[in-house]
């Protein structure tokens, strides 16, 4: 009885879903009506809900809850009350199309007030990468100016000058890195993520279903996933094919396990809680077992014949320059040329082009509330990937011109840093912004999230090495390597 006389003054409310539209009402109220001492506030608990139908011909256009203090249980005591509850419905036409009864939450995400802070997130995140951008053409570019003259000069007049600098590592800037299988298949993974947000976006722009309805956006993600299987199979094994790999088959099935592993020993951990809890988030057995028939006769097939085509492509590694037989050694490096010093700084900037939009993110997907400007998400979305590659490649630069010439993984770490400040900011919207407690709760949110922010770390991890790599061939093809 306490619990639920605390659900009462912190005015918890319910929300149901009826032929995808969702409504929401609170489950009763505290009346203080005329009374300074909260000892003699009144408990109300409401027992009977009345639906408000619009219907156009055969569909469901709009849906309102009504509760009517007058029909209610004072549970204010703290005693056993049996309440039988009910409800009525009043069905009545419309004129609205099917195709509008979406607009009345729409409108609600595109209010004035609402849109201006949308917006000032896009400026924010537009300015993040001017002044980036800016960076590397001012200082990054004309650094390597300066660079490629100086290495010119001394071809020409001093061939035995001690060389210095990133083209001192030519010999090593190339050598493959450590734990090939484990690289390639955070690559195709992370190809794999990139190409699942796309579709994703593209359907949420064309309208072809509505990302709101978190039925079908669940529904699309899983088909989506096993449909862009073969993505990540070939990548995976093209990649670790032309790191002179052997085992391709293992690295395939390493492949499959990398994001999916985590995420269905996470799922399987979370639907025993719900389970366990009697909560309505627990899937039944039926949708378990379609989703493991969709793994094992759509997933698996599509992620072998990826790779079967990456194993055919014979693509070869193109390095500009000759790798030595022997790695040189790095010289001795200060603190914040470490991994995590680096990371952090890799990771803050993107970051800071999306915080604002996460808190309507999290709040649609952990609160009541509905977000639809899908525009301005795929805007920073955009931005996000453009940021992400700009930082990498810019922390790479500065990694070679100090003689560490071991940038794959670092590229990597550095690009999917942005997924642990994400994590970092679960932290914050859980204690400051959210009013979740208790073990199911705390568990889904973390569960879950942990799950979103590995798959950024990958995602982003791939842009940043893509990105690296593509400077790195540039640069140095642009001088000449003995």
């Amino acid at each position: 009885m306490l619990r639920s006389l605390e659900m009462l003054c912190q005015r918890y409310y319910f929300q149901m879903y009826y032929d995808d539209l969702p409504l929401w009402g609170f489950l009763g109220m505290v009346d203080r009506e005329s009374k300074s001492d909260p000892s003699e506030y009144k408990y109300l608990l409401f027992k009977h809900i009345h639906f408000d139908i619009f219907h156009n011909n055969d569909r469901v256009i709009e849906i309102n809850v009504q509760t009517d203090p007058n029909v209610a249980v004072d549970i204010t005591e703290d005693k056993e009350v049996d309440v039988k509850f009910s409800y009525s419905v009043t069905w009545k036409e419309t004129k609205i199309p099917f195709e509008s009864r979406m607009e009345k939450y729409s409108k609600s995400s595109s209010m004035p007030q609402h849109l201006e802070i949308h917006w000032f997130s896009i400026i924010n995140s537009c300015v993040t990468v001017l002044l980036l951008t800016g960076f590397l053409a001012t200082i990054l570019m004309r650094v390597l100016k300066n660079d490629f003259i100086k290495y010119s000069h001394d071809e020409e007049s001093l061939e035995d000058q001690e060389e210095t600098g990133w083209k001192y590592i030519h010999g090593d800037v190339f050598r493959f890195p450590e734990n090939k299988s484990l690289f390639s298949a955070v690559l195709g993974s992370g190809t794999q993520l990139l190409a699942i947000a796309i579709f994703i976006f593209i359907l949420a722009l064309v309208g072809v279903f509505y990302p709101y309805n978190r039925g079908a956006l669940f529904t699309a993600l899983v088909v989506i996933y096993a449909l862009t299987s073969g993505i990540a199979g070939y990548t995976a094994t093209s990649t670790y094919l032309q790191l002179e790999g052997t085992n391709w088959i293992g690295n395939l099935v390493l492949t499959g396990c990398l994001f999916c592993g985590p995420l269905f020993l996470t799922f399987c951990f979370l639907n025993t809680v719900a389970i366990i809890y009697s909560a309505t988030a627990a899937l039944p057995i039926g949708t378990i077992l379609v989703i493991l028939l969709i793994w094992t006769l759509v997933t698996s097939p599509l992620l072998v014949l990826g790779g079967l085509a990456g194993k055919n492509s014979k693509t070869e590694f193109q390095a500009p320059c000759r790798t030595t037989k022997y790695p040189r050694e790095i010289p001795s490096l200060p603190w914040y040329r470490g991994t995590i010093p680096q990371m952090a700084m890799a990771g803050f900037l993107p970051f800071s082009a999306i915080y604002i939009e996460l808190y309507y993110i999290f709040a649609s997907v952990w609160g009541h509330k509905i977000y639809t400007i899908y525009s301005i998400l795929f805007i920073i979305f955009i931005i996000l990937i453009i940021v992400t590659a700009f930082i990498t490649v810019a922390l790479t630069y500065f990694q070679l011109t100090v003689e560490d010439h071991q940038w794959w993984w670092r590229s990597v770490l550095c690009g999917g840093s942005t997924g642990v400040f994400i994590f970092g900011y679960c932290l914050y919207y859980y204690h400051a912004r959210s009013d979740m407690s208790g073990f199911m709760q705390t568990s889904f949110f973390f569960g879950y999230m942990a799950c979103i922010c590995y798959g950024f770390f990958l995602m982003l991890g791939m842009v940043g090495f893509r990105a690296s790599l593509l400077f790195v061939r540039h640069i140095y093809r642009s001088i000449k390597c003995e």
